[in-house]
């Protein structure tokens, strides 16, 4: 107790509520994290716990400080304007598109996931000027991508493609590109955290802009739909 008022405390119960509140603050407080490992086997859960919040919101930031707010908004309108947007992506960033396409629903336009049951060819062949062509890809290093790219841009076909490789080819053929680069290595990582964490900060930001777009419309529908859903004739209790 003398100690605690020689450092300048009531006693031992505010110098206990002061070291808690230094713990708590330091338990919060982001730091640096390796995206490829973001944790070692000695770490403890919380510590794990703690570094992969901390990559996530790192790696917001990050993104969110690359984002161009005239290319974003062109974007959105591209996506607003089309009759059907198809979605390109593979492994992990398949599961931020199908993520998206879910969400698109709630403000009624459909999306399309080209590569599921290997019908990407027979999807590529059916775009028209009307539609858009959305690709995710980090490493955008895909002569697969490129050949379907390489189509749409000869038939002026809307594309867009989301990538973490600033020098990929395919930029050359899409109509618009947002470029967010991580620290990232291709192969020599535990998983592929922050990539994916990036794409579907974007993803989620490009959805946002087109339901503001007709906010009360929306939330009207929201109203109406959910109201059917839960107590019309959709409902699962009726």
């Amino acid at each position: 107790i003398r100690l605690c008022k020689k450092m300048g405390y009531d006693g031992f119960r505010s110098f206990k509520v002061a070291i808690s509140s230094v713990v708590y603050n330091q338990l919060h407080l982001p730091s640096e994290v390796d995206v490829n490992f973001p944790f070692k086997q000695e770490d403890l859960t919380m510590d794990i716990a703690k570094n992969m919040a901390d990559l996530t919101i790192d790696t917001v930031k990050k993104t969110l400080a690359q984002l161009d707010e005239e290319l974003l908004q062109s974007v959105a309108e591209m996506l607003y304007n089309s009759e059907r947007i198809f979605l390109f992506s593979r492994g992990g960033s398949q599961v931020r598109a199908r993520s998206f396409q879910s969400k698109l629903v709630k403000i009624n336009k459909f999306a399309i996931i080209s590569e599921e049951y290997a019908d990407v060819a027979w999807n590529a062949s059916n775009l028209t000027p009307n539609d858009c062509a959305l690709f995710l890809s980090y490493g955008g290093i895909s002569p697969h991508n490129n050949r379907i790219l390489q189509h749409f841009s000869n038939e002026k076909i809307p594309t867009i493609l989301i990538t973490g490789n600033s020098n990929s080819d395919l930029i050359q053929l899409a109509t618009k590109t947002i470029v967010v680069v991580q620290e990232e290595y291709d192969f020599v990582k535990i998983g592929t955290f922050a990539s994916q964490v990036a794409f579907e900060y974007i993803l989620n930001t490009l959805y946002s802009v087109l339901y503001a777009k007709e906010y009360r419309d929306n939330l009207e529908n929201l109203k109406k739909k959910q109201f059917l859903i839960e107590n019309g004739i959709l409902s699962e209790e009726i």
